[in-house]
């Protein structure tokens, strides 16, 4: 059973962390929910500009012919986007 230390933190146990895919450098979100502590993984650059993708799909059924918000993003986000998953995945090996 993981317990708190002094500073206030806890090792997730290995299955969770697995389960979750979850390895150094993750970032997570930590709330609290209906009394507990709940830990996330936050969404990679990919899922974001998914997401974003859906939305504007969703707000603007009429939009067909237009240009993708993942085609037309600026270059520097596609770069931030490629930096971020290199750097998780230097972080996983």
């Amino acid at each position: 059973m993981p317990r708190v230390d002094s500073k206030g933190r806890i090792v997730l146990p290995k299955e969770v962390r697995e389960c979750l895919n979850i390895t150094p450098g993750t970032e997570v979100e930590v709330r609290e929910e209906d009394g507990k502590a709940v830990v996330k993984p936050k969404n990679s650059p990919d899922e974001i500009l998914e997401r974003m993708e859906q939305i504007v799909n969703e707000a603007s059924p009429n939009r067909e012919g237009t240009a993708s918000p993942v085609q037309g993003a600026d270059p520097s986000a596609h770069k931030h986007k490629d930096a971020v998953q290199r750097r998780a995945v230097n972080h996983s090996e």
